[in-house]
């Protein structure tokens, strides 16, 4: 038998790093399933980013590396400071309102093991979040869906369930740190790895529990000033207009047709003629996103489905609104020969 037969693959060695502000319940569950699940982690970081609460005694309590910074400076600078801490060769990064699986680090050992030329991973929530109320389940439900049909070569990185090689985290710079609040760093960090050539896949069986509660204000403000706005931005600033996740070819027919639909009902209240044009306008909205909501009836039934529909739709009206903005805002600031003002949006 040839010697090199009997030598076996080096395992590669996970670090955990979770940044939290004010974690609360939803942190220490978090906590709960890292003790449970993480045996294969080398170390678990924990990153107090500021706060009041007692997230910095919970995470000392739980045997964790606790950094703590005295005040608030975003995910971004807290997951950086966890990346230069770690001595593992894969940083894990995770959300403090976000629960592991049973396989959650064994696929991505698993998964970086078999690919040498992977530099990182995103994962997805599961079909089942922790909070109950209609906002959550619809919200959580969605991103599920969305990340179940995109195309596994991803094109962004994701915070919340996302594992990358260490080296080549630093080697990129990390994430930029001039977001100050949970925003789209992340999608930023993607864009700059695939611009450096890098492999980032998107692994469907991957998955966490989402723990997070929305209500209408703070989903609407999350998804507008946070997401929406400054993405919108970034990818003007990168030309990322990639046909995937929120941005596919059907998303894009989506939104002219809920403005329209917008438009043309209120002219009906003018001319009640044109309310056959919203109608036509409304059927042709429900057809191209069928699928959607025939995955919202086979999960939570037909009134769930129902109800998804008006904030399906009202997601496209902020969405757009939020993209011109957007628009109008980096091109305003390039005109005037200000480029590095993106991440200032998720100041607001």
């Amino acid at each position: 038998m040839d010697v090199n037969d009997s030598i076996q693959p080096v395992q590669a060695t996970v670090s955990i790093v979770i940044p939290v502000h004010n974690g609360g319940e939803r942190f220490r569950q978090c906590l709960a399933s890292l003790e449970q699940w993480a045996a294969l982690a080398q170390e678990i970081i924990i990153v107090v980013d500021g706060g009041t609460d007692q997230s910095w005694q919970w995470a000392k309590a739980s045997g964790a590396k606790v950094l703590r910074f005295p005040s608030a400076g975003g995910p971004a600078r807290a997951r950086n400071a966890g990346a230069q801490m770690a001595s593992g060769d894969i940083l894990f990064f995770m959300d403090a309102d976000v629960t592991l699986h049973t396989d959650t680090l064994q696929q991505i050992v698993d998964i970086f093991g078999k690919q040498p030329n992977l530099a990182a991973l995103i994962g997805s929530y599961d079909d089942a979040p922790g909070e109950s109320n209609f906002l959550s389940q619809y919200k959580n439900l969605f991103h599920h869906y969305t990340h179940q049909l995109a195309h596994e070569e991803a094109s962004t990185f994701w915070g919340a369930c996302g594992a990358i090689r260490r080296s080549i985290f630093l080697e990129i710079g990390g994430f930029d740190e001039r977001f100050r609040y949970p925003s789209v760093e992340d999608i930023e960090l993607g864009y700059r790895l695939k611009r450096a050539g890098h492999q980032i896949q998107l692994c469907k069986t991957v998955q966490v529990k989402h723990l997070k509660r929305w209500e209408p204000l703070s989903l609407l403000k999350a998804e507008f000033f946070y997401r929406a706005l400054p993405w919108s931005e970034l990818i003007w600033r990168d030309r990322q207009f990639v046909n995937d996740l929120n941005l596919k070819t059907s998303s894009r027919i989506s939104l002219i047709l809920a403005y329209s639909i917008l438009v043309t009902f209120a002219f009906g209240l003018l001319w009640p003629s044109v309310f056959s044009v919203t109608l036509a306008f409304t059927l042709a909205f429900l057809c191209i996103n069928g699928s959607v909501y025939q995955f919202f009836y086979q999960q939570r039934g037909f009134l769930f489905a129902l109800c998804v529909i008006p904030w399906h739709w009202l997601y496209f009206i902020y969405g757009g609104l939020a993209f011109a903005m957007g628009t109008v805002r980096y091109h305003w600031f390039s005109r005037m020969g200000n480029t590095a003002h993106l991440p200032t949006i998720a100041r607001l």
